[in-house]
């Protein structure tokens, strides 16, 4: 199998603008886009072989009173996809140039690896850096 089986699924205001912000800014290729004019029903977007999901946030439906933006809750959130990258302070200074808010600057990391944390412009927080839990050189892989 290619990919991960856990998948990160996000909602935005603007779905087609957080696609183009997310792919200019931290790399994301489009896989999928299933839209209908700036409604955007269901996204898949790759990073390597790791995926986000995202869709246009909903007024109505069956995940509409179940998911909550950043933005209605004091930017807080109770989760934030965490990407590896090759080079964090390459990712770090694209992101920066793109618009992202850094919310921790890069930096060496006690457990390992080099990363920063930013939100992109609907206030979802995100994790990009060096350290790769999966690989071999790790004492728990």
């Amino acid at each position: 199998m290619a990919g991960s089986r856990i998948i990160p699924c996000l909602t935005y205001r603007d779905a087609p603008a957080a696609i183009e912000f997310l792919c200019k800014a931290f790399g994301f290729e489009k896989h999928v886009v299933y839209a209908d004019g700036d409604i955007v029903h269901h996204a898949q977007l790759t990073f390597g072989d790791g995926m986000v999901m995202l869709g246009s946030a909903m007024k109505e439906g069956e995940w509409a009173g179940r998911i909550a933006q950043p933005g209605d809750i004091g930017l807080r959130e109770t989760q934030s996809p965490c990407v590896i990258v090759d080079d964090a302070d390459a990712h770090y200074a694209r992101a920066k140039a793109a618009g992202a808010t850094i919310e921790m600057e890069i930096a060496d990391q006690d457990y390992g690896g080099r990363g920063y944390m930013c939100r992109d412009p609907e206030g979802h927080l995100w994790w990009f850096g060096s350290y790769d839990p999966w690989s071999a050189g790790h004492p728990d892989a």
